[in-house]
């Protein structure tokens, strides 16, 4: 069984809120967005992913017959391939409309996803949104950020994270949806024990608090509603400046 609660708030500095998400227990599908350009372009780009990628999610739940127009990764799961088709249709969607409306002209989001069957999980991401695992009161961060401050790390880690944390473009994006006609789709799949909760957010929210406070709201408060608010309420009172979206799924066990 799955329960889930999610909570998107504009923040204290922002006039609009360019995060957008979807939680469909129908499906399985969860998704967080953190939509960016000006002209609220942001809003747009982060609202056409999670209805582009939505509605092949659910029209491939239920009809087999469709073509695979990015192909096939034969290592992956077909739950897995659906959601790296559905994040490459959605690129495609927001290129296209950036391309024929100057007011959108540049725009993007990140994308943080995942798709659960079963005690099995897809997941796939764009951008520095992250997912998070939550087992027994220990969590792991299961997506890596495709920021400028990620890829100096990956590449030398003797560098200290400490100085990397406070350079000018640690927040710049390698990666994101609808800035060129293709993108890379980082997707994986990991198994599922009964109690793990799956943290999806925005950089709004892992901005501001780090993994030990995200691990203790999310294994001490068991109400997901309380502690989704909560997390979006520590984040902005430590100074978040962003959009912050949090959403947590728990995972119950799969039914008899």
């Amino acid at each position: 069984m799955l329960y889930v609660s999610a909570v998107s708030d504009v923040g204290r500095v922002r006039k609009t809120n360019e995060d957008a998400f979807v939680a469909d227990l129908d499906v399985a599908l969860f998704c967080v967005a953190d939509g960016m350009g000006g002209h609220e372009a942001g809003e747009v780009a982060a609202a056409l992913a999670i209805d582009a990628i939505t509605a092949f999610i659910r029209r491939s739940s239920v009809d087999t017959d469709f073509s695979w127009p990015y192909g096939i990764d034969r290592t992956l799961s077909y739950d897995a391939n659906r959601l790296r088709t559905a994040i490459h249709l959605a690129n495609r969607k927001i290129f296209r409309t950036a391309e024929s409306n100057d007011d959108y002209n540049g725009m993007g989001t990140t994308i943080v996803g995942c798709l659960v069957n079963g005690d099995r999980m897809a997941i796939a991401h764009v951008g520095d949104s992250r997912l998070y695992l939550v087992r027994r009161g220990r969590i792991r961060q299961l997506t890596a950020d495709d920021s400028w401050a990620a890829t100096i790390l990956a590449h030398d880690p003797r560098l200290n994270p400490a100085d990397i944390a406070t350079h000018p473009m640690r927040n710049v994006l390698t990666n994101v949806l609808g800035a060129r006609d293709t993108v890379d789709v980082h997707v994986a799949e990991h198994d599922l024990e009964p109690g793990d909760v799956i943290l999806l957010c925005s950089d709004g929210l892992h901005g501001a608090l780090d993994d030990t406070t995200l691990a203790q709201i999310a294994t001490n408060q068991k109400d997901l509603q309380v502690a989704t608010r909560q997390m979006v309420d520590v984040s902005l009172d430590r100074g978040s400046r962003d959009n912050v979206t949090a959403m947590l799924v728990r995972f119950d066990g799969v039914p008899a």
